[in-house]
């Protein structure tokens, strides 16, 4: 118990985050040492040969980590994503339009005057968003119908969405290299919305979610090895976990949630507890750090691709 002493951080000796992030490791309390870890882990999945699993929630889309997430497509470090209907919605919105900082204690009744939505501390002008995305849904779905497309996967209505984005959006990089972003949630936002209402004319047009599983059957079976980021909880950690039970589970996955496990939710649930499910394999290995993601996230994958840069 007592062979591994706890060291302070030499900030003299520190270069750059891949050093911050291996002193952690050897400081104690409280969470360091777990982001310590989560980013051995995580350079250990982008520097072999691991199937890279992605998932989030869609607020962290309408926030700086945006960047964080694109970059990580853009430069190849992940194989697929799990996400839900909203990073769709502020995907199109932000590359149309933009939004802007506020705080989490605004008069909310004032901001419902003067038509600006509130994510947390992020403001979203109604019309960036709503109407914005109606239009471009509007474009898009008709194009898709007149090209003769009658139905698509969650991963090619992604596809098709971030053919017409620019290279500030996640789903732009997506499309371009060819990663799909499933949705296992398709009609919870308002991109969903706009597909229900396109469907009330064209009855003949659907969304095709058995694709969507029979790829996501594919990559798990013919996978060596995978590995998972997971940011939050919800529909987008579940799906990822419940397709990877089907190989016996993962072999690396790291997580960040603000969740608690203490009312047994899955958004707070330790990853160790998947290894019970069959979800992350018992010889896997798994971290689970309590922290916001948007604080964290960017440093430790700073911290990797400096390290598979040097």
């Amino acid at each position: 118990m007592l062979d591994k002493p706890v060291k302070d951080i030499d900030l003299d000796s520190i270069r750059g985050f891949s050093d911050l992030l291996d002193a952690y490791l050897d400081s104690g309390g409280f969470m360091a040492p777990l982001v310590g870890k989560a980013y051995r882990l995580i350079l250990e999945m982008f520097g072999g040969d691991y199937t890279v699993f992605l998932s989030f929630p869609a607020d962290v889309v309408a926030t700086g980590l945006r960047g964080v997430l694109r970059k990580l497509v853009e430069e190849g470090h992940v194989d697929i994503i799990v996400t839900t209907c909203g990073t769709w919605d502020h995907d199109i919105a932000r590359s149309i339009d933009s939004y802007y900082i506020g705080d989490f204690y605004m008069d909310d009744v004032e901001l419902h005057k003067r038509n600006i939505h509130r994510l947390g501390n992020v403001l979203v002008p109604r019309d960036s968003y709503g109407g914005a995305i109606e239009r471009f849904m509007r474009d898009l779905l008709e194009y898709m119908y007149s090209s003769g497309v009658r139905e698509a996967s969650t991963y090619e209505m992604s596809w098709w969405i971030g053919e017409r984005l620019d290279e500030s959006s996640i789903l732009y990089w997506a499309h371009k290299r060819k990663v799909p972003v499933i949705v296992p949630g398709p009609y919870d936002g308002a991109v969903g919305y706009q597909i229900w209402m396109f469907q009330q004319f064209k009855r003949d047009f659907k969304l095709d979610i058995y694709k969507d599983e029979k790829l996501l059957s594919d990559i798990v079976y013919e996978a060596r090895k995978t590995g998972a980021l997971i940011i939050g909880g919800g529909i987008s950690k579940h799906h990822l976990l419940w397709w990877n039970q089907f190989r016996g589970g993962l072999d690396i996955a790291v997580q960040i949630t603000t969740g608690i496990e203490l009312d047994g939710s899955l958004t707070g649930a330790r990853l160790s507890e998947a290894i019970t499910w069959g979800k992350v394999r018992p010889t896997g290995r798994e971290v689970s750090i309590w922290g916001e993601a948007t604080t964290i996230f960017p440093i430790i994958i700073k911290a990797a691709l400096e390290s598979l840069r040097r």
